[in-house]
């Protein structure tokens, strides 16, 4: 049934007549639905998608317990404190990585083939495919935020606000992010390639943060990596909103390096999707 409904919700949006003189956001706005739509579709792959990043976390919690005792965890009152709000960063790398496998799903699929066909902007093919997978995002903070308060003893010392305000922040980082993932896959185009690259993008910016790990506890080389690394100013800001701590610069720095990055990605996947796919 569920494959029956996807087809038909295909050729809807396959119609000349579903785009009668649509404006952009009417366009995106169908298109975020239909995306939507499949991803929350499927109980089973909602569970496991929800059920994912608190596996990981609780794994995280219990392997890395021994880092609580060193200095630089220690004034957060346990580690869980220290790398919930980095776990919430690292999940939204992952799903910003997802919107590329999504994008190649729909290429490789047909859908965008189809697309090409009607009266809409192309454009509003990915800004639908990031909106859509950043509220499905959404939902994996928040899960993940209350399962780490409920199960793990995580203390937000800056409450609920500060706790809403690195959700948001996190939920924007994820979005810019996936800017850079779409932008990987309209140029790469291949499955293989694609997974190789985020793999190059994804598991050295994640270990060579300030994620799982104080900074100082690092050998200097990887110091002077996370130095530049953007997913450190990210963790840095959400932790600080989160745990009641000083801001200082990080919440503005990651907020400029997230726009910098989504502005790159979206001209550049942008132009790829218009000439390349």
């Amino acid at each position: 049934m569920t494959q029956a409904r996807h087809r038909a919700a295909v050729a809807a949006l396959a119609d000349p007549a579903a785009w009668p003189e649509s404006g952009f956001w009417t366009q995106v706005r169908v298109l975020a639905a239909r995306s939507l739509r499949t991803a929350f579709g499927d109980r089973r792959l909602v569970f496991f998608g929800l059920l994912q990043p608190v596996v990981l976390l609780l794994l995280f919690s219990q392997v890395f317990s021994g880092v609580g005792a060193l200095p630089g965890v220690a004034a957060y009152q346990g580690y869980v404190n220290f790398l919930v709000p980095a776990t919430l960063v690292t999940i939204a790398m992952t799903t910003a990585m997802s919107s590329g496998a999504g994008l190649l799903a729909e290429i490789y699929g047909g859908f965008t083939g189809r697309l090409r066909c009607l009266p809409i902007s192309l454009f509003s093919v990915l800004v639908a495919r990031t909106l859509a997978d950043s509220a499905r995002l959404g939902v994996q903070l928040v899960v993940t935020a209350l399962a780490s308060v409920v199960f793990l003893g995580f203390r937000p010392a800056g409450g609920v606000l500060g706790l809403g305000l690195a959700l948001l922040l996190t939920l924007v980082v994820g979005w810019c992010l996936s800017w850079v993932f779409v932008a990987i896959t309209t140029w790469l185009r291949k499955a293989e390639t694609l997974q190789a690259a985020s793999f190059v993008v994804m598991f050295p910016l994640m270990f060579s943060s300030s994620a799982y790990m104080p900074l100082d506890t690092m050998p200097a080389w990887v110091r002077a990596v996370s130095a530049v690394n953007p997913l450190t100013y990210a963790i840095d800001a959400t932790r600080a909103l989160a745990l009641a701590r000083p801001i200082g610069w990080s919440v503005l720095t990651a907020l400029v390096i997230a726009a910098v990055a989504a502005a790159a990605g979206s001209a550049l996947s942008a132009h790829a999707f218009r000439t390349r796919t």
